[in-house]
């Protein structure tokens, strides 16, 4: 997969200090681009390319075998719109212009939990100020998390921002409904472990 799939449809990225409008990423523009940032092995990235063939979806993961489960079951539904980053999506959006997003997916990223180490969240003020850089006003945000402590860092990080607004969340045993919301496998065991999950839906202030 990584050698014989990944080259056609990974992510062409643009030299150094250069911004690309990512529906050039895809053979046919889309009606406007997703990116989902930590993709695991890739079930609710796949999800929603099924259900939104007219929309076109970026997924970043730098984790090998989850980019290979992923190309799989890309391969396996015969999907185009999807295109695939194997590294931090930091790249990604480094070479986005401005308000190019129509939705963003940060799902079960990794906690950090050591306090040394929170540093490295991926929800965090900075990142959050590049996202609402290149997403568009009104544009939606979806975080999710299964760690208690990570939920109340997501929370907080969302309510310092000022560049997005929480629309919506939950908290297992209510989750959002799965045709609008897939599940991920690494969700699933989540659940079956009886470990309560967040969930949260923020749009990028106009």
């Amino acid at each position: 997969m990584l050698t014989g799939v990944l080259p056609g449809l990974k992510v062409d990225l643009p030299p150094e200090g250069e911004r690309r409008d990512p529906g050039t990423f895809f053979a046919t523009p889309p009606a406007e681009v997703w990116l989902e940032i930590g993709f695991g092995n890739g079930e609710h990235l796949v999800a929603h390319a099924v259900a939104r063939p007219d929309v076109g979806i970026i997924g970043c993961e730098p984790f090998l075998n989850g980019v290979t489960a992923c190309l799989k079951q890309v391969t396996d539904a015969g999907l185009t719109n999807v295109r695939v980053l194997a590294d931090d999506a930091r790249f990604v959006l480094e070479a986005l212009p401005d308000t190019a997003l129509g939705r963003v997916f940060i799902l079960h990223p990794d906690p950090w939990p050591k306090a040394r180490h929170h540093k490295r969240r991926i929800v965090s003020q900075p990142i959050l100020a590049e996202l609402a850089r290149v997403m568009r006003p009104g544009a939606e945000l979806r975080l999710a998390t299964d760690h208690a402590d990570y939920a109340e860092w997501m929370q907080a990080e969302m309510a310092a921002t000022p560049d997005f607004t929480v629309t919506a969340q939950w908290r297992t045993p209510e989750r959002p409904d799965p045709r609008d919301w897939p599940h991920s496998r690494y969700e699933q065991k989540a659940l079956a472990q009886g470990i309560p999950c967040l969930y949260l839906k923020a749009a990028r202030r106009g």
